[in-house]
């Protein structure tokens, strides 16, 4: 990192113009790219030809350029991993390095974003289809798009605004593709265990205009209820494992119900109506329609509040289903998240020039907020104490259906990151 505490001149007026004026000119290119980065379905552990494109992307930019793949053995030892159910093979990052010419003297930056999407659930429930992009009455639609493709191309082309001004940033610059950021957050993770640090990091994930002030922390988990199973016609002396995971999932909940009674002992979580979710995504059980289901499983995402411990709150779990009085036999693994939630503390000079670079976009102040799901800026705020400024565009439907994006949010957005480059690095004029 920098150890230079004021990270170049200020901006004039004319070269603010200058930036602002480059994002437009290349604003339908903008979302030409972003269109064809939705195209890539990347899906997890299939992320490979959406990171093809950004690595060529990035790599034409001249910047320095590394790729690699995901280790389990160094990310396990870390306190916020998160355990991986797919093959790590299929699992890498990439990240593009712009270093200025000659002594890095502006602060350093690293401009984050993952690659990953969720599942589109079943695409005949869309009006169209999710790997196509659209732009529909303001909207770009498909999978990711909001979530979160068009951050990664507004962070690429904020970057590339600054350079068409004729200017170039006097801080080292990171730009970063990562995977997982849907399952367990182990991209960010790896990318920060290889080196990759700074003094202040960008993350445009959707987040309606505004900046993220606190988040939750999440665990993944899969409970299996088990027993004997039997011919229907004797299932009265049978035990149905189905039947019995749904008072399992009520016991779950009263964890739930007393983590949220709790909120009013958590900074910015107080006015949030139901800030704690323990959320049943998927459900399976038995063998065979005329056999009583000696299985069943589901799966959950727990959140916690920050400053609690994810160990901790696993074993308040584990406590809740090991003192449930039951014919069957309970048990319970991690597939993912095991991550802590945090706050992006109030006054940061990085806060402050963020906030500075959105008012002279939008001529209004920068909102603040809190959200109850999972960022990857906990890895950077917790783990390498960088403030982690979470901002991004207005989205609809992320993880739903017909998921988009606001074209003229994005394009807010973009500008709102290039004017952040710009006076956090500092600049210099092109020769």
């Amino acid at each position: 990192m920098s150890s230079n505490p004021v990270g170049g001149v200020p901006l004039d007026d004319g070269q603010r113009r200058r930036i602002l004026d480059a994002v437009d000119a290349a604003f339908d290119r903008q979302l030409a790219f972003t269109a064809e980065l939705v195209r890539h379905p990347s899906l997890r552990a299939q992320e490979s030809s959406a990171q093809d494109l950004l690595f060529a992307a990035l790599q034409e930019r001249g910047l320095e350029m590394d790729r690699w793949q995901l280790e389990e053995e160094s990310l396990s030892g870390h306190v916020g991993y998160g355990p991986t159910t797919v093959a790590f093979e299929d699992l890498t990052n990439v990240v593009g390095t712009y270093t200025p010419e000659g002594s890095a003297e502006g602060r350093s930056l690293i401009l984050n974003g993952h690659v990953d999407v969720v599942p589109t659930g079943p695409e005949e429930t869309w009006s169209r289809s999710p790997w196509d992009a659209p732009v529909i009455d303001g909207w770009m639609y498909g999978r990711g798009v909001a979530d979160m493709k068009a951050g990664l191309a507004a962070n690429l082309f904020a970057f590339d605004a600054v350079r068409a001004a004729g200017l170039s940033p006097q801080g080292r610059i990171h730009l970063q593709s990562v995977v997982e950021e849907e399952c367990t957050g182990n991209g960010s993770l790896a990318a920060l265990q290889r080196g990759y640090t700074a003094d202040a990091v960008v993350i445009p994930e959707p987040e309606e205009d505004m900046l993220v002030r606190a988040n939750v922390g999440v665990i993944w988990f899969r409970v299996r209820v088990s027993g004997q199973p039997t011919h229907v016609r004797e299932m009265a002396s049978g035990f149905n494992a189905i039947d019995a995971a749904y008072p399992v999932m009520q016991e779950l909940r009263t964890v739930q119900d007393r983590w949220n009674a709790d909120k009013g002992n958590h900074r910015y979580f107080e006015d949030l109506e139901h800030p704690i979710n323990f959320n049943i995504g998927t459900i399976a059980g038995g063998d065979w329609p005329s056999s009583v289901p000696s299985w069943c499983e589901f799966d959950v995402r727990a959140s916690l509040y920050p400053g609690i411990s994810a160990a901790d709150a696993w074993r308040e779990i584990e406590d809740c289903l090991g003192s449930i009085e039951s014919e069957a036999e309970i048990s319970a693994v991690r597939t993912g998240f095991f991550s802590e939630g945090y706050v992006l503390e109030e006054g940061s000079a990085a806060e402050q020039a963020l906030a500075a670079a959105h008012q002279h976009v939008t001529g209004a102040e920068l909102q603040s907020f809190t959200t109850p799901g999972y960022l990857d800026g906990r890895v950077f705020s917790l783990y390498a104490g960088i403030p982690a400024l979470v901002y991004g565009p207005t989205s609809e439907s992320i993880h739903g259906f017909d998921e988009r994006v606001s074209v003229e949010s994005v394009r807010t957005v973009t500008k709102t990151i290039a004017l952040f480059i710009a006076t956090w690095c500092g600049v210099s004029e092109t020769a």
